[in-house]
């Protein structure tokens, strides 16, 4: 088979969530309650916080590191970008940035999460 083609393993259905290590249980589950996010299970060493289908599960590290976030990014389309962008503004967040015109079209703007996990919020019609 040549790097051009490609092979169907399996029909993939969705994406469903993340797994995401922690420094401070607590404190992310109420960073993502602020936003929005519904908090499911939990226990000691995990949480799990949805929207709609959507979950990231949050496991705690006891104390060890937690790697330095590199990878992809949260992105959660919110109904009115600058309402939301003030909102957290009022409720005591700080943006990473401001909002900005997206390369595909709409706009968008991040926040990082108590361990600087980006979550791009963005709208697009």
């Amino acid at each position: 088979m040549s790097t051009t083609q490609s092979r169907v393993l399996m029909k993939l259905s969705s994406v469903s969530g993340l797994t995401c290590p922690v420094a401070d249980l607590d404190r992310t589950v109420a960073f993502y309650e602020s936003l929005g996010f519904r908090v499911g299970k939990r226990d000691d060493a995990q949480a799990t916080c949805y929207v709609n289908w959507f979950w990231i599960t949050f496991t705690a590290t006891d104390g060890g590191p937690v790697p330095t976030p590199s990878g992809p990014a949260v992105h959660i389309k919110v109904e009115d970008l600058q309402a939301a962008h003030q909102s957290l503004i009022d409720a005591g967040h700080t943006p990473a940035s401001e909002p900005v015109k997206r390369p595909g079209g709409g706009t968008q703007f991040s926040l990082l999460d108590p361990d600087g996990y980006e979550l791009v919020l963005f709208f697009k019609k």
